[in-house]
């Protein structure tokens, strides 16, 4: 039985817009601190990035060379994860092979960043590597292992909104917030439109948008300007798991340098570029084909096994770019905007990070309404095993939520 103590309960009602993994996470975090909550999503839960995302639970290693927090950061989210949600994670470690001369001497200095950030790498011989993973290309140079391993997005997300519904928190799929309500320089309430295709006006205290990449068509209706940028990248799945541990190129992150296993599948990804819109986007030929010859690099014949599927998603990354460099430079670090000197007070927008920092993402945009509200709560988000993704249905049908859960949505042997 998941029963948390809530050790405070608070009058004010919090509006979370977005039901993938960080509005979920965010909604089971405000529920615990004691608020009302509601947590609006305009699909299904999951549906949109979380739902296309590559399912790798970073150790970090892959940014410890460029971006130190971010790396560090990981890490200490994979540890809680373990911890928390271990029925939606496999642990199982990971290698970065470089299979060519200049990925070989990087080795070092990966090795090195990944210390400092407090990640456990170390290098292993390659005929080690091979025993573990035979299928890994036999002229790999070096290799590294360390702790990556593998998310279930839509049963971690599951057991977060499982979570938040325990607790009370409202959660409403197939739910859109099309209006934002402002009065007297604050957050006053907003309109929703639900599955049939009705408007109601609610009333809240607090918004925080979890809306990913669509955090700046969230702000436009509260006039505001979000510095987001979409930027879609593409993956791959091929039927079989031709790889137990999560295989990496030993090089500065690029695209199509990860092949990650899901349950039955084998998923090379990704690619990135920019787009004006995070909707309607497509996996290209060109990305399709580029992906199945880089996955032949770390994995030969990962072209030839069965195809699976191809798609995309959109990246919320936090900040502005006019080009696919510009974008590639930005960091994978998240950041919570505070509205309150744009006229929005008690509207905070939630964007960029990784789905495995999503817990941190979440407290950090709790924290935030917590000093703009005046209770001064801490998280403990990290000191409870969530329920398991399995339990979410039962909690919708006892609390009446609309629209289907992604508890409903079980891929048997599918790739996240």
């Amino acid at each position: 039985m998941f029963d948390p103590p809530i050790l405070s309960r608070h009058d004010a009602r919090i509006c979370v817009a977005g039901g993938g993994g960080s509005g979920a996470a965010l909604a089971y975090d405000l529920a615990l601190r004691g608020f009302s909550v509601l947590l609006v999503e305009k699909g299904e839960f999951t549906s949109g990035t979380t739902g296309r995302h590559h399912g790798q639970l970073h150790s970090g290693a892959r940014y410890a060379v460029g971006d130190r927090a971010i790396a560090r950061e990981c890490m200490e989210e994979t540890l809680v994860l373990r911890r928390i949600a271990p029925q939606a994670l496999e642990y199982n470690g990971g290698i970065f092979a470089a299979i060519r001369d200049d990925e070989a001497d990087y080795a070092p200095a990966f090795i090195s960043a990944c210390l400092e950030a407090g990640i456990p790498a170390r290098e292993i011989p390659v005929s080690e590597a091979r025993v573990s993973e035979p299928a890994l290309n036999p002229r790999t140079k070096r290799t590294v292992w360390v702790p990556d391993g593998t998310i279930d997005a839509f049963r971690l997300a599951a057991s977060f909104l499982a979570a938040a519904a325990a607790l009370g928190a409202e959660l409403r799929a197939f739910t859109e917030l099309v209006g934002i309500e402002t009065g007297g320089g604050r957050i006053r309430g907003g309109t929703l439109r639900g599955p049939d295709g009705r408007e109601e006006r609610v009333s809240f205290d607090g918004l925080v948008s979890a809306t990913g990449a669509w955090a700046g068509r969230v702000g436009s209706l509260a006039g505001l300007d979000i510095p987001v940028t979409p930027a879609p990248g593409t993956m791959v799945a091929v039927r079989g798991r031709l790889s137990d541990l999560v295989l990496s190129r030993l090089a500065p992150p690029g695209d199509g340098d990860i092949l990650v296993p899901q349950r039955g599948l084998s998923v090379i990804g990704s690619t990135q570029r920019r787009a004006d819109s995070p909707e309607g986007i497509l996996p290209t030929k060109e990305e399709i084909e580029f992906l199945l010859s880089r996955g032949d690099e770390l994995v030969p014949g990962f072209s030839s096994a069965p195809f699976h599927a191809a798609w995309a998603a959109a990246r919320p990354l936090a900040g502005r770019a006019d080009s696919d460099a510009e974008g590639r430079a930005i960091s994978r670090d998240f950041a919570v905007l505070d509205h309150g000197d744009e006229g929005a007070a008690g509207m905070f927008t939630l964007i960029g990070g990784k789905a495995t920092v999503l817990r941190a993402m979440a407290r950090k945009a709790a924290d935030e309404v917590c000093a703009f509200l005046g209770d001064p709560e801490p998280c403990r988000t990290a000191e409870y095993p969530l329920p398991s993704w399995r339990s979410l249905d039962g909690y919708l049908e006892g609390s009446g939520a609309t629209g289907r859960g992604a508890g409903s949505r079980r891929p048997e042997g599918g790739a996240a």
